[in-house]
């Protein structure tokens, strides 16, 4: 039977009151167990070996687990958003290719609506004008003045 001295002796050093057993110890002190039990069962030939199949699966369950906690994935997302604009030169070409996109996709719609203002409206003249070219050399020049 456990006497209070030792219940006090024992809670001071991280046990449970008892103090007996595998969970009644620190982590640390466990740890320290369960690795050597590892390295014993892989020198021994016994421990078990994943294939990739079962890694895949493995750290597919694990980031699904962990991708349920929102606070988590949030604070992760921020890091590596933080970490990508420290690279002054990706920034670059991430704004590079966006701006190309976005070149593309109006002079694609400026294309399409001069054929719907040409077929439904001979005559008139485009709201908008220019190509997106034109507008960009203009909006460069315009930023000059200021």
């Amino acid at each position: 039977m456990a006497t209070q001295q030792g219940r006090e002796e024992g809670s001071k050093s991280g046990q449970h009151q008892g103090g007996r057993g595998f969970a009644s110890m620190d982590e640390e002190r466990q740890r320290e167990i369960a690795s050597k039990g590892g390295h014993a069962a892989h020198e021994q030939g016994t421990a078990h070996e994943f294939d990739s199949e079962e890694a895949r699966q493995a750290g597919q369950k694990g980031g699904e687990a962990v991708s349920q906690d929102r606070q988590h994935m949030s604070e992760i997302g921020q890091k590596g958003g933080e970490a990508v604009s420290q690279d002054s030169q990706h920034m670059a070409e991430i704004g590079q290719k966006g701006g190309e996109a976005r070149a593309a996709q109006m002079h694609q719609q400026s294309a399409s609506s001069e054929k719907d203002d040409v077929s439904s409206d001979k005559g008139k003249s485009s709201t908008r004008g220019g190509t997106p070219e034109q507008h960009a050399k203009a909006g460069h020049q315009s930023h000059k003045n200021q």
